[in-house]
């Protein structure tokens, strides 16, 4: 379900793409929009795992550095049939994690000190089975597709609103009206569709954690905590860009609305999960 989910979203994202480019941008403008979110998100998806690494100043550890964190990862990595990932700890207090790399050979799994600090082992495999998941679904490839998308409806927006402003539009039969609405509701719907492709990746490898680690109320129990420690001390120096990454969101809540956010409710994950362990998958 959440596979299709999110084949139906990106098919929507391209839709509004194609609407947009059409309606504002013409071909030729599409065309050029397209090449350059390209170009930016290709170098993202490319060096993803350096850039992310090294803004969390994360540090690889070796086997001798951190034995059981590397026996977990490889005995997690065997069963979800996954290259071993390069292993890296954030010495940062809030417990949280992410994984990163454009495919599967080229993996990464990062924890937190925090992290380490409050699970139990049970829970730190369901944490672990959970990033081999994203990396086994390249959720990281889809959230680039997905963000070079946005960024070219965005741009195209951009491009025929400063068009506009100035008087250097072709008039067309569509009202000024009409455009001027595409030209700012069609980067919103496409962020929105963006985030809704977010969190379905979240409950993908939620199920895929569950069936690689074989305990989805171990990695039930630790979003609870891991959820309560983010809501009550946000991860330092965290990033609105790369906030989707982390298992929970590192950022402070504060109210927002559930459809801005990145990631499911804690609760709902936290349920359909038990859902799975009751033998009603989803």
């Amino acid at each position: 379900m959440n596979g299709m989910k999110t084949t139906f979203l990106m098919a929507l994202m391209m839709v509004l793409f194609i609407i947009v480019g059409s309606w504002i941008g013409g071909q030729s403008g599409m065309i050029i929009a397209f090449v350059i979110s390209l170009a930016i998100n290709f170098g993202s998806y490319w060096f993803s795992d350096k850039i992310v690494l090294s803004m969390y100043k994360a540090k690889q550890v070796s086997r001798e550095q951190a034995p059981d964190l590397h026996r977990m990862v490889e005995d997690l990595s065997a069963r979800a049939n996954l290259p071993m990932p390069k292993v890296y700890i954030m010495d940062n207090q809030t417990p949280n994690a992410f994984a990163t790399g454009r495919n599967p050979d080229n993996g990464a799994v990062a924890v937190t000190t925090g992290i380490m600090r409050i699970l139990n082992r049970d829970e730190l495999e369901g944490v672990i089975a959970h990033e081999l998941a994203h990396i086994k679904n390249r959720d990281i490839l889809v959230s680039t597709i997905a963000a070079t998308l946005v960024g070219t409806i965005t741009f195209i927006a951009r491009m025929a609103g400063w068009a506009a402003l100035f008087g250097g539009r072709d008039e067309r039969d569509g009202s000024m009206l009409a455009d001027l609405a595409l030209m700012i509701l069609a980067p919103i719907i496409a962020i929105l569709i963006q985030l809704a492709i977010s969190r379905s990746r979240e409950f993908g490898a939620d199920a895929g954690g569950a069936e690689i680690s074989g305990n989805p109320l171990a990695l039930a129990s630790a979003l609870g905590k891991l959820n309560s420690a983010n809501e009550q001390v946000p991860m330092r120096n965290a990033d609105t860009a790369s906030a989707h990454m982390f298992i929970v969101n590192p950022l402070k809540g504060g109210g927002l609305m559930k459809l801005f956010s990145t990631h499911p409710p804690a609760n709902e994950r936290i349920n359909r999960l038990k859902e799975i362990a009751s033998g009603h998958r989803i």
